[in-house]
């Protein structure tokens, strides 16, 4: 059979537009392909060349002559991906290695004349910083502090005000840049990043914010901790550490030699020239700051990109429940059942904070995600599911808590091995919330077999016993599972259950 010759089943699922863009840095050029037009990116494909066209720029100010040569062929064959996966738009942005060289508009004409339908746009440093804002945003609506993006010849500062932009500025203090203005000395790097910040007057501002560290080089770092501090998750985005761990990691990592940076747990081999000067700035970023705290994002330019081509009416939308919205549509039995469960789980949770109604939301909408998985897993796989999804806007809690509860909603076992990671992640409350809403949509589910007709013939209602009412004739009955999965219900909220029967 001509594997092109596909059957008609094969072609009915509709097709979700595809966008590309090429990041074309200093350090690496990176071509990523989103797909579908929700408030969430979703990357499907990711590719990653380290043309380091930016070494050598402090001594020469042109771009290397061995990274341009390099790039043109990278390039079309990134041009031919797009082609190929049928992206549209495709554009190119050219960030500071570019922008600065005296050779950086012949490198580009080079590239348009290969490349003659495909935009290229030459980045300022203020659209620079605008963009990697408007990524971190995609990924932490709600972030309040300092943006500060590195790269590989340039820093890139935002001032951020829950959620939105102010004062930008970009930096010469991109790893490559910093490393041969101190001549590859991290000692003369330290006092060179310090006198660059001091002119910025208004660091200081930052005080007690937080600082939202994006770029390779910062993820790197994080990656460090993490293999150190045997962090549950190894999900780079919304990792968070304190003010003090954050000194301390700089620290040790600017001054450590090559031999023992490389014997660090979780260093990443390629970025072993680069991570001590990531290191400085970011603890002469600490100090110019006062920030209380790092949060490192894996949304930034690319993802601040995608965002201006996302229609304005989902531009607004609320990252999370986004998400889960599209895990509805994709695995829901019943589309109609999520605001059913919301409105029927309402009782249980009277004077819920706005946050934590949010997530009981999220999880209303997600909670059939299991529908078509093996009966033995899923709850292992709705755990893992949520808990490794990229992007949302979602931190490290918020995954534990939901994926938590779409496990117990699966009737996972409280101890069940699978569930370790989320432990040390969730405060008690926590654990007890996302236990009796869990069991509540298994209970739920039970009832109303995924259906939001059969759920409406039931209701919850707490007091001094957990009460549940079945509308007589309704085809719901209180048999072993749904009495079982109540007394559940009830024992985690501290009360005992009964059932009554409604006219």
């Amino acid at each position: 059979m001509d594997p092109f010759d596909l059957p008609a089943a094969a072609t009915r699922m509709p097709s979700l537009r595809r966008r590309a863009v090429v990041d074309l840095g200093s350090n690496s050029v990176r071509l990523v392909v989103f797909e579908g037009d929700d408030r969430n990116p979703v990357p499907i494909f990711n590719e990653r060349a380290v043309l380091r066209l930016g070494r050598g720029m402090q001594a020469t100010g042109r771009l290397n002559d061995e990274g341009t040569a390099q790039a043109l062929t990278v390039m079309n064959r990134y041009a031919a991906i797009a082609r190929a996966m049928e992206a549209d738009p495709f554009e190119v942005l050219a960030t500071s290695a570019v922008r600065d060289a005296v050779n950086g508009p012949q490198f580009v004409d080079l590239l348009r004349a290969r490349m003659p339908d495909v935009p290229i746009t030459v980045l300022s440093g203020h659209e620079e910083a605008a963009l990697s804002a408007a990524g971190l945003l995609c990924g932490i609506p709600g972030a309040h502090g300092l943006l500060a993006d590195i790269g590989g010849g340039s820093l890139e500062l935002a001032r951020l005000d829950r959620g939105r932009r102010g004062i930008a500025r970009t930096l010469r203090l991109g790893v490559i840049r910093l490393s041969e203005r101190a001549g590859g000395d991290p000692t003369r790097a330290r006092a060179i990043a310090e006198a660059d910040l001091a002119a910025e007057s208004w660091l200081p501002e930052m005080a007690g914010s937080d600082l939202y560290a994006v770029g390779g080089a910062w993820r790197a770092l994080a990656r460090i901790h993490i293999a150190q501090t045997s962090y549950p998750l190894t999900l780079l985005h919304h990792y968070t550490i304190s003010r003090e761990e954050a000194r301390d990691l700089a620290g040790l990592v600017s001054n450590a030699s090559r031999r023992q940076l490389e014997k660090l747990p979780g260093m990443p081999r390629r970025r072993v020239d680069d991570l001590p000067f990531a290191a400085v700035v970011l603890r002469r970023l600490l100090r110019a700051t006062g920030a209380r705290r790092v949060v490192f994002s894996a949304s930034g330019l690319r993802e601040g990109w995608y965002m201006r081509h996302v229609p304005a009416a989902r531009q607004e939308d609320d990252p999370l429940l986004a998400a889960a919205h599209d895990y509805a549509r994709r695995f829901a039995r019943d589309i109609t059942l999520p605001p059913a469960l919301l409105a029927w789980t309402d009782p249980l949770f009277a004077g819920e904070p706005a946050e934590a109604r949010r997530q009981r939301e999220a999880a209303c909408w997600m909670s059939d995600i299991g529908s078509r998985d093996h009966p033995e897993y899923r709850a292992e796989q709705a755990f893992l599911r949520i808990l490794r999804q990229p992007g949302i806007g979602l931190d490290h809690q918020a995954r534990a808590f939901l994926g938590l509860t779409l496990a117990l909603r699966y009737e996972a076992e409280p101890d069940a091995p699978f569930l370790k990671p989320v432990q040390g992640l969730l405060a008690p409350e926590a654990i007890r919330r996302a236990t009796i809403l869990g069991v509540a949509l298994r209970l739920a589910y039970t009832l109303s077999a995924g259906t939001a007709r059969l759920l409406a013939g039931t209701r919850l209602r707490p007091g001094k016993n957990l009460t549940l009412e079945l509308a007589e004739g309704s085809g719901v009955f209180a048999g072993e599972s749904v009495t079982r999965r109540l007394d559940r219900l009830a024992q985690a909220m501290g009360l005992d259950a009964t059932t009554t029967l409604a006219a």
